[in-house]
């Protein structure tokens, strides 16, 4: 149990890089609300021993979990539930590609997030025939296509 809780609150902190941990001090045991410690209590005789970057993220996971509501938690426990369904090499493959969106400037990453909400609202068969089409390309097929729509982009983008 111990580790599942963990394991649910470092997902739900999302990843600190080695940056971020360096640049905050690691939380005391003190220092945590007591909804942190509440929801940490299984942690806390090793709490001091864990490194920093583990400490940051457990606590601001807490913190998170905390501020839920009833339904967002079904919701972040059926995520959780999932992630640990995946296979090991999907989900290095998930952080990987979590890391590199990261690196992304943020009116990159706005407009990723955009475009994935224009695709959720989608209906789930027009999402499975796009799937369907993009598995059935090849690998030179996929770049022309992405070079295309990179091309009809910067074509919309308004001129200052």
């Amino acid at each position: 149990m111990k580790t599942i809780v963990a394991t649910l609150l470092l997902l739900l902190a999302g990843p600190v890089t080695a940056s971020q941990a360096a640049g905050a001090d690691a939380p005391a045991w003190s220092s945590l609300s007591p909804a942190q410690q509440q929801l940490l209590a299984p942690l806390q005789q090793e709490w001091e021993q864990l490194p920093a970057q583990r400490r940051l993220a457990l606590a601001r996971g807490a913190a998170r979990w905390s501020d839920m509501d009833q339904g967002e938690r079904v919701q972040a426990r059926d995520r959780f539930s999932r992630w640990r369904e995946l296979p090991e090499q999907r989900r290095q493959l998930i952080r990987e590609r979590w890391l590199q969106f990261q690196e992304l400037p943020s009116a990159q990453q706005a407009r990723l997030r955009s475009d994935f909400r224009e695709y959720q609202r989608l209906s789930l068969a027009r999402r499975a025939e796009l799937r369907r089409q993009w598995q059935q390309k090849s690998q030179a097929e996929r770049q022309q296509s992405l070079r295309e729509l990179r091309e009809r982009r910067q074509q919309r983008r308004p001129r200052r």
